[in-house]
C-alpha cells in the first residue's frame, strides 16, 4: 500500500512483470460501519421491489460487460496473470451469465404453494438484509458475480470486498452494476485484512466468502456471537482417479488441463492423481507429452498457456512443497526447473505418498502429483484421505467409475469430465471445503430467509 497525505492507495501489481497496473483508494476501516448503515437504509426500498423488477434494473449491465469485454479482459489479465483469452472469456462469461441467470434467480425464489387436507401454506424466499461478499483473486470478476448477482436479485443490499490482489477489475465490475442500481444498494470496500475483519464484525446479516480454510474458520468464529448467516467456499485438495479401464489419452489431457489451468490457481484444480499400476506408465508418458506443450509466460503473450503465480509468497509456498517432497523421495518426471519472477514451471512428481505435505495440504499451483494404486479400494481410501471435499474426478468405464464416485466424499464428482454439473446444478463442497453453496436454484436461495405463511382449510 502507498500512503499519501490524505488517503491510502492500494496498488495493483502485474504478477508477470511486477509493474504497477493501477491503484484504488483504500477504505478506512472506521468508515465501514457507516457504509453498512447506508446499505441497510438503501436495502429497505430495494426489498420492496419484486425480483423481476430488480432484474430489469440490472439487466442492461450485461450489454455493457459485453461491449467492454476486450478492455476489461486485458485489465483482468494484467492484474491476475491468466492468459488473455481466459481473461476476456471470464468477462464474457459474466456478461452471458448475467443475462441468462436473472430469470433463473427469479424463478428460484418465486413463492411456492404447499397444501394438505388441513392447511394451505405459502413458502416465500425473502431478503436477509445486508450481505458482505468477500471475494478471491483467481476469478476476480466471476466470483463477485456469483455472490453479488443472486444477493441483489433476492432483495439484499451488498457490500463487496474484493481481494487486495485484484482490486481494479472488481472495482470496474462493481461500477458497471452501480451505474444502473439505486445508490447504496451495492457498495465496494477496498483493502486487506483490516478491512475484512471490520466488515465481518460489522452489522451485516450474511457473509459470503471464498478463500482459504484458515480464513474461513476465523470468519465463522467471528460470526458466531451474532449468529450471522454464512456461505463459505474454502480450500480443496481435489483427487483424480484413473481406473484400469480408463481412456488413458483422454485422462492425460484432462489431468494436464485441470492441473495447470490458471497456473493451478483454481479451487477445483487436480492436486492428486491416483492411477492404476497397470496403466501408470502409459498415463505418465501421455501426461508428460501433454505438459510439454504448455507454454509459460505473461498472459498478454498469445502463445501463453500457463501464466504466473499471483505473487511471490504463493510461488514460494509451491516451490517449498516441491522441494520437501523431493527430499522425501518424490521424483521429478517433468519440470522442476527454477524460473524467474512469479513463474513456476508445470511440474510432474511421481513416487509421492501421503506422508508428504504436498499430498495433504493445498498447493494451489501447477504441480501434478501422481501416485500409483493397486486396486479400487486403495484409490477410494487415498482419495478420501483428506479434510477437504470440494471436487473429484474419476476416469474409467462409466458403470465402473460411477461405483467409485459414489464412495467419494467430495461435493462434486465428474466421471470422465470436470466436476461442474449440468445447468442449474449447485457449486457445493463437503467436509472443510465449505458451508452452504453457490449457483443454481439451490444456491440462489442461500441468500434468502425462508418464510412460511399458513392458513387453515375452511373445511378442516
Amino acid at each position: 500500500m502507498k500512503t499519501t497525505a490524505k488517503t491510502v492507495m492500494l496498488e495493483s501489481i502485474d504478477p508477470a512483470t511486477d509493474q504497477v497496473v493501477g491503484h484504488v483508494t483504500v477504505t478506512p476501516p472506521d468508515s465501514i460501519p457507516e457504509i453498512v448503515q447506508h446499505a441497510r437504509q438503501a436495502q429497505h426500498a430495494w426489498s420492496k421491489l419484486t425480483p423481476a423488477q430488480r432484474a430489469d434494473i440490472i439487466r442492461p449491465a450485461a450489454a455493457t460487460l459485453e461491449e467492454q469485454a476486450e478492455e476489461l479482459g486485458e485489465l483482468l489479465t494484467r492484474e491476475m496473470g491468466k492468459p488473455l483469452a481466459e481473461g476476456v472469456g471470464e468477462v464474457r462469461a459474466c456478461a452471458h451469465g448475467l443475462a441468462e441467470e436473472l430469470d433463473e434467480i427469479i424463478q428460484a425464489v418465486a413463492p411456492q404453494q404447499l397444501d394438505d387436507e388441513n392447511s394451505s401454506t405459502t413458502l416465500y424466499h425473502d431478503p436477509i438484509g445486508v450481505v458482505a461478499a468477500i471475494t478471491p483473486w483467481n476469478f476476480p470478476m466471476m466470483m463477485p458475480q456469483w455472490m453479488v448477482l443472486p444477493a441483489l436479485i433476492t432483495g439484499n443490499a451488498v457490500i463487496l470486498k474484493p481481494s487486495e490482489q485484484t482490486p481494479l477489475i472488481a472495482d470496474a465490475y462493481a461500477k458497471i452494476l452501480m451505474d444502473v442500481l439505486p445508490e447504496g444498494v451495492l457498495q465496494i470496500v477496498h483493502g486487506a485484512d483490516d478491512q475484512g475483519k471490520v466488515l465481518v464484525d460489522s452489522d451485516v446479516d450474511l457473509i459470503a466468502f471464498t478463500g482459504s480454510r484458515e480464513v474461513g474458520e476465523k470468519i465463522m468464529a467471528a460470526s458466531a456471537p451474532g449468529l450471522k448467516r454464512l456461505i463459505l467456499e474454502l480450500g480443496s485438495k481435489d483427487p483424480l482417479i484413473i481406473l484400469e479401464d480408463a481412456d488413458i489419452e483422454a485422462a492425460a489431457k484432462y489431468a494436464a488441463r485441470n492441473t495447470f489451468r490458471n497456473c493451478g490457481q483454481v479451487c477445483v484444480s487436480t492436486e492428486r492423481i491416483y492411477v492404476h499400476h497397470k496403466v501408470a506408465d502409459t498415463f505418465l508418458g501421455k501426461l508428460v507429452e501433454e505438459t510439454r506443450s504448455f507454454v509459460v509466460g505473461s498472459g498478454m503473450e498469445p502463445e501463453t498457456i500457463v501464466g504466473p503465480m499471483i505473487h511471490a509468497e504463493q510461488k514460494n509456498h509451491v516451490i517449498q512443497q516441491v522441494e520437501q517432497a523431493v527430499k522425501a523421495g518424490a521424483k521429478v518426471s517433468h519440470g522442476g526447473h527454477e524460473m524467474p519472477g512469479n513463474f513456476v514451471e508445470p511440474t510432474i512428481l511421481t513416487s509421492v505418498n501421503h506422508d508428504m505435505d504436498i499430498m495433504i495440504r493445498e498447493t494451489f499451483g501447477p504441480i501434478a502429483c501422481v501416485q500409483t494404486i493397486e486396486n479400487d479400494r486403495q484409490a477410494v481410501d487415498l482419495a478420501n484421505d483428506t479434510i477437504y471435499g470440494l471436487g473429484a474426478s474419476v476416469f474409467g468405464k462409466t458403470s465402473h467409475a460411477e461405483q467409485i464416485a459414489r464412495q467419494l466424499t467430495a461435493g462434486m464428482i465428474g466421471i470422465n469430465k470436470s466436476v461442474g454439473g449440468s445447468s442449474g446444478s449447485p457449486w457445493v463442497g463437503a467436509r472443510k471445503s465449505g458451508l452452504s453453496f453457490h449457483k443454481g436454484p439451490m444456491g440462489h436461495r442461500q441468500f434468502c430467509q425462508v418464510r412460511l405463511i399458513s392458513t387453515p382449510k375452511e373445511n378442516s
